[in-house]
């Protein structure tokens, strides 16, 4: 059984000695264009006034929008944004583009350009710094005592637009909305704050249990984020939902909270397929941006693990040219017991050492079989093996199962989150 799977910004091919399955969801073709579709959500926003009575002439606007690690379709939604400013008589000198890089690192100026598309030279565009005091404003503590500090653009503006994308997000519950506001603009003990409650409060007791992919409903860290990004203003949000081929399957336009909501029904609708548990999971986290890094590639292992049994085989195909993601994430694998990993957590937060607890945990559950840029030396210090290709990730997979393992093959692990527990359709089956 041949199969061809995404690893960075090419295909790796592999052979599979036995049957397997097909996890993937089941996408219809956009339903019109994807220009068209962001004029419909603009024309209707969710419970805010209509765009033009939102937008007055001479007033001073900023765009919030993702980094490079998310795509979101940005080249088309933030010409046609400034069009309709433009329109309400807003001059391009006086709307700024923010990229919400959170704690990530600042961009390049080929990612610039990628992120702004035609605007790029004609519309400012600013990289949120996250440990520059110059750039922060202190806004105050939410309910739980979170510090809230946010860039100074974002405050000291007459309208503020946030955008993004929605997906699964392995302890936020889904990407976008408010995480567009905090940790997208907000200082760095903002982040960690906001972030520490993915942890129960008794010590040694882990993570708390609504903390997960696909869970707003009484997860803390999605309620931590949404209070601290309704102390900032944001006049309108735009959140696209995407195939995996990055077509815009969806645009929602509106208030922070009704508009985000309205894009996580879709992407709940479309990318939970249905599965048993297996003995062995080879999956892509989708190629790039997905596997830009390890920070975003291992949400494909948190996710694609739902599909396998305690104990089963992952291999997890994640190129990661950009390396770690952070400089702060490789040394907390200088961690190797949890329980201790934990407790220096919970003595010193930080989201990317949480990162690493939680695929240090995985790896711990699960033999996981890595293809990367990573050498052996540092691929183990993680927990997991190295593999050259896929096709020999395969074979080192197959040599410690039965001759028939049950298989399932997750071609974009960085979108899909299994839900158990019904067969699927086997990789030959036509579509």
């Amino acid at each position: 059984m041949h199969i061809e799977l995404k690893y960075g910004n090419r295909k790796l091919q592999g052979e599979i000695p036995f049957d397997a399955q097909l996890l993937q969801p089941c996408i219809p073709p956009p339903a019109e264009n994807p220009a068209l579709q962001v004029h419909r959500a603009l024309d209707r926003p969710l419970a805010v006034a209509p765009f033009e009575q939102i937008f007055s002439a001479g007033e001073r606007v900023v765009i919030v929008t993702s980094d490079i690690t998310r795509y979101t379709g940005s080249e088309i939604y933030l010409p046609i944004l400034v069009e309709r400013l433009n329109a309400c008589g807003i001059a391009d000198t006086d709307i700024s583009i923010l990229i919400a890089l959170g704690i990530h690192r600042p961009q390049t100026e080929a990612e610039h350009r990628k992120i702004l598309g035609p605007l790029f030279g004609r519309i400012k565009v600013f990289d949120h710094a996250c440990d520059d005091p110059a750039q922060l404003v202190e806004l105050g503590e939410t309910s739980a005592g979170i510090p809230v500090a946010v860039n100074r653009r974002v405050v000291e503006t007459d309208r503020v637009i946030v955008t993004g994308t929605v997906g699964f997000h392995y302890f936020a519950g889904f990407g976008g909305g408010r995480k567009g506001l905090v940790p997208g603009v907000a200082a760095r003990k903002t982040c960690m704050a906001s972030h520490f409650s993915v942890f129960n409060k008794a010590p040694q007791t882990g993570k708390h249990p609504q903390a997960t992919a696909g869970v707003l409903d009484d997860n803390p860290v999605h309620h931590n984020l949404l209070e601290a990004a309704r102390m900032v203003r944001c006049d309108l949000l735009i959140n696209t939902v995407l195939s995996p081929q990055k077509e815009i399957l969806g645009v929602y336009a509106g208030e922070l909270e009704a508009a985000h909501l309205a894009a996580c029904e879709q992407v709940q609708d479309l990318y939970q397929p249905r599965t048993e548990r297996v003995d062995l999971a080879i999956i892509s986290s989708g190629g790039e941006p997905k596997d830009i890094n390890l920070i975003q590639a291992q949400k494909a292992l948190d996710y694609g693990c739902r599909a396998v049994r305690e104990g089963g085989t992952i291999v997890l195909l994640a190129a990661c040219r950009d390396g770690f993601g952070h400089e702060h994430f490789y040394p907390w694998f200088d961690y190797q017991d949890l329980a201790q990993f934990e407790a220096a957590l919970r003595e010193n937060y930080q989201i990317n050492g949480q990162t690493a607890h939680s695929l240090l945990s995985k790896a711990r559950r699960f033999r996981v079989i890595m293809v990367s840029e990573f050498d052996a030396e540092i691929t183990a210090r993680m927990g997991m093996e190295k593999a050259r290709d896929l096709q020999q990730a395969i074979d080192m997979a197959h040599a410690n199962l039965s001759s028939m393992p049950k298989t399932l093959v997750i071609p974009d692990g960085g979108l899909v989150l299994p839900h158990q527990f019904v067969k699927v359709k086997t990789f030959a089956d036509p579509a």
